[in-house]
């Protein structure tokens, strides 16, 4: 036999047993096809299977798992870390290279190792016959690294039917009897977008006052929440709440709780090397100004810098005024170029790494982008975070023939603002047409290492923010003429098929008209009575709507109507 010959019959008997991926669609069923994975049938739900020695963050999402499982079905799985139970099917979890039973399906050519191997938060959801010796068949969700096995997790709980908003909007579950698997293999790739997150911020009094209430400030109680929801929505990044708050000193858990979880840490544009603006306040003397005091600071952000050097973290560099204000006008380029030089030599020092080791960015917030276009640069490595003007209005991009940075571009956005001419925080004003424009641009400028977006209280925001990550994983989904088809699987997803188109059309109304003029911005003279019918128009308009909004709350199953409420009537 030919070697040619003997290679394609390897290759045709490693068929049934090495699957190509494709891409996730909905795999989970009501109802049995026939062939299908029974994950849980007649109160018998099938057992999970975690390698005791896999990721912490990968037990704690497994252990949400199974509870989510208990949520739908009325009964939780058995866990199992480590010891194979007897059952003839189960549910194996596990990261490549920290999980032994994902490790051998690979070895025995059961998994496509080439899938996962070398990838950036990819997972693989698939079914296997014959897994272990004494096991039938099996669900097997596979990470390529950490956060991909977690994301496999979450998605399939999603498609069982737990929102990522069943806690931060009060989505119902629904219950199943029968949940199945339909056989394929299944994956959402890898992110286009490396770091994807959200920025709690202007969070005072709404955000600060129930945290305060309901955990006792921003603490690791408040923040698991924030970081579960996180990655739910396949995000891993986050600025956190900074409005007199201190992430990493009030709760000296929070840093580790991110760190196990699978969140990266970053400070936001004003507060370099991870300290908390609050904590120059506390700890600090003398004045925020380099030039006079570099002693001072230089020890603050080393002490910050010490803290995190075992953590995830995107670093920030630079520096702006006291209080994130802007700095002197005696402030030159020279000096700023050597604040970036120094905070660089201490994250080296610190980390006992090259300082290019280090994910940093440099925001080109506000003023600071004045410096960069008067010629101000940071090393290739740092990327340069790019930003809108606070109203979600892009302010710069890289040019289309620009040299590619090592360190790339990223976008800092807005769907909350707290600045002049006045604030806006109240209501969702983010319309998605609006968003998936910007970042669509943004995207095909080839900004694509960090996305962050200012989230304000994180209520009211609940579906921009899911539309910003979905789109930071995959912008290529989208286009001008799907967004509603986003908008309506959202709704769908939260309040169920019958009353999904609706709700996304009344979503769609209240930004539209919530835009025209920010609620915060309205007065006695913003519509003209004597114009065009133009106040009129405008308070027909609303009227309707509400109209509308009442009537299918109306409508809705009773456990539905607080989401509804949050999501939809409310804003």
């Amino acid at each position: 036999m030919s070697i040619i010959r003997k290679n394609l019959v390897i290759a045709c008997l490693l068929l049934p047993v090495i699957s190509f991926a494709q891409t996730s669609g909905q795999f989970v069923s009501y109802e049995n096809t026939g062939n299908a994975f029974v994950l849980t049938q007649a109160s018998v739900t099938v057992p999970m299977l975690v390698d005791s020695l896999d990721y912490a963050g990968v037990l704690r999402a497994s252990h949400n798992l199974k509870e989510d499982i208990g949520r739908v079905t009325g009964k939780q799985p058995g866990y199992y870390l480590s010891a194979i139970p007897h059952d003839k099917q189960v549910v194996i979890i596990g990261t490549v290279g920290r999980s032994s039973f994902i490790d051998r399906l690979i070895k025995e050519n059961k998994l496509n190792g080439k899938e996962l191997t070398g990838k950036h938060e990819k997972h693989i959801i698939t079914i296997i016959e014959n897994p272990i010796e004494g096991i039938d068949k099996a669900l097997v969700i596979a990470g390529s690294d950490k956060r991909g096995t977690i994301y496999g997790i979450y998605e399939l709980s999603n498609q069982i039917g737990v929102s990522p908003w069943y806690y931060w909007a009060d989505v119902p579950v629904k219950k199943q009897a029968n949940l199945y698997i339909i056989p394929g293999t299944y994956t959402d790739g890898e992110p286009a977008v490396k770091y994807r997150g959200i920025f709690l911020n202007d969070e005072a009094p709404a955000l600060s006052g129930w945290s305060s209430e309901t955990f006792g400030g921003f603490n690791s109680k408040f923040y698991e929440k924030v970081f579960e929801l996180i990655l739910r929505l396949k995000g891993n990044f986050i600025w956190p709440a900074m409005w007199g708050n201190a992430f990493y000193d009030d709760d000296p858990a929070n840093g580790p709780l991110a760190d196990e979880m699978g969140i990266i840490i970053g400070t936001s544009h004003h507060e370099p090397l991870g300290r908390a603006h609050d904590e120059w306040r506390r700890y600090g003397s003398g004045k925020w100004d380099y030039s006079v005091n570099p002693k001072v600071l230089t020890d603050f952000w080393t002490s910050g810098m010490e803290r995190i050097k075992n953590w995830e973290s995107v670093v920030t560099i630079g520096m702006r005024g006291d209080g994130d204000e802007a700095m002197s006008q005696s402030t030159n380029i020279a000096l700023l170029e050597k604040i970036v030089k120094d905070q660089r030599t201490i994250i080296s020092k610190i980390t006992k790494k090259k300082a290019t080791e280090t994910p940093q960015i440099w925001a080109l917030y506000k003023e600071v982008q004045d410096y960069y276009d008067k010629g101000m640069r940071v090393p290739d490595d740092v990327t340069l975070l790019l930003c809108d003007d606070n109203w979600g209005n892009v302010r710069k991009l890289p040019e289309l023939t620009a040299k590619p940075r090592k360190g790339g571009y990223g976008m800092y956005y807005h769907f909350d603002y707290v600045g002049g001419p006045r604030n806006y925080k109240w209501l969702n004003v983010s319309q998605v047409q609006r968003i998936w424009e910007q970042m669509n641009l943004t995207y095909r400028y080839g900004v694509k290492e960090l996305w962050v977006v200012n989230v304000g209280d994180l209520k009211p925001m609940e579906y921009p923010i899911q539309f910003f990550l979905d789109m930071a994983w995959n912008p290529d989904r989208y286009n001008e003429n799907n967004l509603l088809q986003h908008t309506e699987e959202f709704c769908t997803r939260q309040f169920g098929e019958a009353y999904g188109k609706e709700a996304a059309r009344l979503i769609n109304l209240y930004t539209k008209y919530n835009r025209r003029v920010t609620p915060e911005l309205l007065n006695e003279n913003t519509y003209s009575l004597h114009n065009y019918d133009e106040f009129k128009t405008v308070t027909d308009d609303y009227k309707a709507l509400l109209l509308d909004a009442l009537k299918l709350n109306y409508l809705l199953p009773q456990e539905a109507r607080d989401a509804y409420d949050q999501l939809v009537l409310f804003p």
